[in-house]
């Protein structure tokens, strides 16, 4: 490569617009666009036409400055916007945040990621601002680390803010799961891959999912015997689902993360 640059700056001294290229040509194109060629030197050291499309790496015909005339540039998004509401009231629904993308990418820059998140939601107010939480069943559940984004919302009087010690640890051992729940790779749902037949799972309830008069969480099964089946299924892939049964309860879960969740 050395010895072609030194070559072609022969060239350049001898033969004045011999090296020509993507520059001179003022060309830069996306994809693959036969219209977009100059004359000049190519990377395989063929002088002729050459291209300037960001395919030509693929077949070869660069023009020999291409990639400094046309710097690949990646894409650049901006911040998470905060996450919406609950798209409904009273039943499993989703959320979604946003970005912005502040720069596009050019000449094989790094494409952008996603723009668009979305991930399981419940809200217990109803629009008449009615507490609706004791309804749900069977029992929705997801990961324990949305319970660090959550507010506890006033949908009791009883609710207040120094709530934040209340609540108990179920403990179940997972008896079936549908195969849904280990095909959805999306980040926030990714956590549903780890639930797993015969596994002891730790499912945390704290308010607002607790109900502020039971101090209970819908579906915790906290009256079977042990020797009931219960159902359960995901917030997020609503065929993500199965049947477990009932351990303990108990203070505080001491599960591995990975096998901690929330009612919902």
């Amino acid at each position: 490569m050395r010895t072609l640059w030194m070559v072609l700056c022969a060239l350049a001294r001898l033969w004045p617009g011999a090296l020509a290229g993507c520059a001179e040509a003022g060309r830069c194109c996306p994809g693959r666009d036969p219209a977009c060629f100059a004359r000049g030197w190519r990377l395989d050291r063929i002088y002729g036409t050459c291209f300037c499309d960001q395919a030509c790496h693929l077949t070869g015909d660069c023009c020999f400055d291409y990639a400094r005339a046309c710097p690949a540039r990646p894409c650049f998004v901006g911040e998470w916007s905060p996450w919406s509401g609950c798209a409904g009231q009273c039943q499993p629904t989703t959320r979604v945040r946003r970005r912005l993308v502040q720069q596009e990418p050019l000449n094989g820059g790094t494409p952008c990621p996603p723009l668009e998140e979305r991930a399981g939601c419940l809200d217990y107010s109803s629009p008449q601002g009615q507490d609706c939480g004791h309804s749900f069943v069977p029992a929705f559940i997801t990961s324990s680390a949305f319970n660090k984004k959550r507010t506890i919302q006033a949908v009791s009087p009883q609710w207040s803010t120094h709530t934040e010690d209340a609540g108990y640890c179920m403990e179940f051992k997972t008896e079936s799961l549908t195969p849904y729940c280990a095909l959805d790779n999306r980040p926030l749902t990714r956590w549903m891959q780890y639930l797993r037949e015969g596994y002891t799972v730790c499912v945390d309830c704290q308010p607002p999912a607790m109900n502020s008069v039971s101090l209970r969480c819908s579906g915790d099964g906290l009256d079977s015997d042990g020797n009931q089946t219960l159902r359960w299924q995901a917030i997020g892939n609503p065929r993500c689902q199965g049947t477990w049964k009932k351990v303990r309860r108990v203070e505080q879960c001491s599960c591995p993360e990975v096998h901690r969740f929330i009612f919902i």
